[in-house]
């Protein structure tokens, strides 16, 4: 794609920018802002990646998998305001769950161990788990509200944090899951990917491109499950004061 093709796709952002304007939405900044932000951050990852691939270095390997952990664990992060140290918890379980799928496909010999093959599928693993991350904890805070009366009626007879609050996390780590599960179901039939898309626009073979697509997938759910367990494990106390009060965020 040329670059003149490309900014003639500045169009899509007028069109809904007039309908902004239009029905009052009051949007149009925001889009604008999040225009020229998502343009210069993919150039410069463009930019960033193709140095990184060229030079082969573990180093910088881990250290852009590392960044894209910060930055999502600090945007889920707002998610859990009021929660103590929440950014540095989601970060943990985000980390264990890269560790673990993708010291299974080097491990296995399912990916190759170079940047082309580990960056891209580290930050969609991370980004899935940005999303459970997020969800959960919105979750836990409806669930929290919805059922106090609940909760402190099981503390006040006895029961531990965990045990009160044992219903309320499976609902939320359920909860989370809902968009990976139905994405599972429906991949294929309703939208066709990112990465297979990508691959048979890049002119590879259909099948590989499938093939490669539920790796994908696969890895999805098993992060999203990693995930949202690891940090209601994680977190759980959180919600709870030191005397095992609940707390008021």
């Amino acid at each position: 794609m040329s670059l003149i093709a490309l900014s003639f796709t500045i169009i899509f952002v007028m069109v809904t920018m007039l309908i902004s304007v239009w029905q009052k939405l009051d949007l149009e900044k925001d889009i604008a802002i999040g225009t020229v932000r998502s343009a210069v951050q993919l150039l410069l990852v463009g930019y960033v990646l193709q140095f990184i691939f060229n030079s082969d270095h573990p180093v910088l390997i881990i250290a852009i998998v590392g960044f894209m952990i910060i930055v999502a664990s600090i945007n889920a992060g707002k998610r859990g305001k009021g929660l103590r140290w929440i950014s540095l918890y989601i970060a943990a379980a985000i980390t264990v769950t890269e560790l673990l799928m993708m010291g299974l496909l080097l491990g296995l010999g399912i990916v190759e161990p170079t940047p082309q093959y580990i960056i891209p599928l580290s930050g969609m693993t991370i980004g899935n788990a940005m999303v459970v991350s997020g969800l959960f904890l919105n979750q836990m805070k409806r669930e929290v509200e919805s059922s106090k009366g609940e909760i402190e009626s099981l503390l006040a007879l006895g029961a531990t944090p965990r045990r009160a609050f044992q219903d309320v996390l499976k609902r939320s780590v359920k909860s989370s899951m809902i968009p990976t599960i139905d994405g599972m179901k429906t991949v294929g039939l309703v939208q066709l990917p990112g990465m297979m898309t990508g691959m048979i626009i890049a002119g590879a073979d259909p099948v590989d491109a499938v093939r490669y697509q539920i790796l994908i997938v696969f890895a999805f759910t098993s992060s999203a499950a990693i995930t949202s367990i690891l940090l209601s494990l994680m977190t759980y106390r959180q919600w709870f004061t030191s005397d095992m009060r609940l707390r008021s965020l």
